[in-house]
């Protein structure tokens, strides 16, 4: 079996030793034991640290050049394999003659890769056309291939993918996005072709179909007595976000939200009063919405994040209650330099959350003017700077940051297409882009956990998904999962007699109670089940639908 043996092997030493190349699966206990493949095995681990478990198997004519390799109990690779890079494999793999596994890949137990499939866990920089390619380095995001996979001869999967338990990748498919557990996936670029157990699929449709009535129904008969919970002589008071107990307008607002998406008002509301108070925080310079108690005036409020939110939070609870702001919001009737200047001074490559929440607020005040006073205002320019400065590499506005990578752009984006794109019905400049940043964002947080599990993150998830699929069908089967990830642990997070927090660990509020009651809704429509749910969000949260178009 080892060139290196001095002594001639027999004919059926030589049989033996090509059965191994290519049928690796038939080894026994003496072929794992061979010196040779000791010899092999006893290589690896010197040159790269590799940790091979007893049972795995490497036949000798593959051709390992790894940095870093795993093999657990069972697993084997074939005569004349190619694996190179940072490479783990789970118990009983298999990669066969002639398949490719470079760069970072990681599979689970079970993995099946057929012969001459490449997976390719890296990938060149090329958008630079000024450079040559070769010089533009090599970036690596990693492939993940869960437990039970088979894929496929002649398959080629791109860097950057997950592929979920259970799924089986067809022959000769590129796999370019990622791929739902139980999936059968084919083609060029593979789409999911069906779900493995179709009857089990239709099972959970119906189980999803179920947790949202259940839920909705709990929620409609249930938000009258949250509401009261948080109900003063004032108005309302919620826990803010350092777990005090205080009143603001916002939560007055977040209050008549939650009863208008169950088709009421807030019990007890005189819609007299509520309109004259909400009316009366109007900034008279600048059409802005201060808190009372705001000593900033003038345009200093443009910097002030509450007089900024409250455009939204005010002015449309303003509509629900049948009316309007009382005046223009002069803040936006500037001319398109002044904008422009405005718009690029705002912290994109530190904070692109906070530049795409100035940019909500800015859309929607135009939303505002031209829906109760006629004045369209500068709007061409806003979306002509808008499309000047996505990125067409990510879809997105601003930078990722190195502590958060790109949450803070991805939920930005929900920021600023909310109050533009989605509030005026226009299309996104690089659809596909954005689908991939979100999914990469979303996969980068494991989906989410803890803390992270928050109202905010999974509406900037969500909210973007449902938007983005108005104009494509790219990557739905893995919007689906995530809408139905959403809705399968929210009858968890709901509370009897409180509603939702806002982050998981956290109490209930009047804000987390409205932001996940949407996000389920909005799950939900993205599934085609919104006429399941109860709640229909009518205000901030609203499903992406054009309030006014252009």
């Amino acid at each position: 079996m080892d060139q290196a043996n001095s002594v001639p092997l027999s004919a059926d030493e030589q049989r033996e030793a090509r059965r191994l190349q290519y049928l690796s699966w038939e080894r026994v206990a003496a072929d794992l034991d061979h010196p040779a493949h000791l010899a092999r095995k006893a290589e690896l681990r010197r040159s790269c640290g590799a940790e091979l478990a007893e049972t795995s198997y490497i036949a000798e004519n593959a051709a390992i050049f790894t940095e870093s390799l795993t093999m657990g109990e069972w697993s084997w690779i074939a005569g004349h394999a190619l694996v190179r890079g940072d490479v783990i494999l789970g118990e009983h793999c298999s990669i066969n003659p002639y398949a490719c596994v470079s760069g970072k890949v990681t599979c689970g137990n079970g993995v099946r890769i057929a012969s001459h499939a490449s997976i390719v866990g890296f990938n060149h920089g090329f958008d630079d056309p000024d450079r040559p390619i070769h010089r533009q380095g090599v970036v690596s995001i990693g492939i993940i291939i869960g437990d039970d996979v088979w894929i496929g001869a002649n398959c080629v999967i791109l860097d950057g993918v997950t592929i979920g338990n259970g799924a089986v990748i067809a022959a000769g498919a590129v796999v370019t996005q990622d791929i739902p557990s139980l999936a059968i996936a084919g083609g060029v670029p593979a789409k999911v072709l069906r779900n493995r157990g179709a009857p089990a699929r239709k099972s959970a449709v119906r189980d999803i179909e179920d947790q949202l009535a259940r839920l909705g129904q709990k929620a409609k008969e249930q938000w009258p007595d949250i509401l009261a919970h948080w109900k003063t002589s004032e108005g309302y008071e919620s826990l803010e976000a350092d777990g005090v107990r205080r009143p603001s307008i916002r939560h007055l607002c977040d209050a008549i939200e939650i009863a208008a998406g169950f088709g009421h008002p807030p019990p007890g509301l005189d819609p007299a009063q509520t309109l004259e108070r909400l009316q009366g925080l109007q900034d008279r310079e600048t059409g802005l919405f201060p808190e009372a108690h705001s000593r900033v005036e003038g345009r200093a409020l443009r910097v002030d994040p509450k007089a900024l939110y409250n455009v939204l939070s005010v002015g449309y609870a303003l509509e629900l209650l049948g009316s309007g702001p009382q005046q223009p919001i002069q803040a936006v009737q500037i001319d398109a330099p002044e904008l422009e200047q405005w718009l690029s001074a705002l912290p994109w490559s530190s904070r692109a959350w906070h530049a795409g929440s100035v940019v909500d607020t800015i859309g929607t005040a135009m939303y505002f003017n031209a829906r109760h006073f006629g004045i369209r205002g500068p709007r061409q320019a806003l979306f002509e700077w808008l499309s000047r400065n996505a990125d067409s590499v990510s879809g997105l506005w601003g930078e990722p940051t190195a502590l958060e990578g790109w949450l803070q752009p991805v939920n930005g984006f929900y920021r600023l297409t909310r109050g533009t794109y989605a509030q005026f019905g226009m299309p996104l400049p690089h659809p596909h882009a954005a689908l991939e940043a979100v999914h990469l964002n979303y996969r980068n947080h494991n989906g989410f956990v803890g803390g992270q599990y928050n109202a905010c993150n999974l509406l900037d998830t969500i909210h973007p998904l449902l938007l983005i699929a108005r104009q494509t069908d790219y990557r739905r089967a893995d919007g689906e999962a995530i809408a139905r990830s959403l809705i399968s642990r929210a009858p968890d997070r709901w509370r009897d007699g409180e509603g939702f927090p806002f982050a998981d660990g956290g109490e209930p509020s009047l804000q987390g109670t409205e932001m996940w009651l949407s996000v389920v809704h909005l799950a939900a429509d993205f599934l085609g089940l919104a006429d399941q749910f109860a709640f229909v969000p009518k205000g901030v949260h609203r499903t992406a639908t054009p309030g006014l178009g252009l």
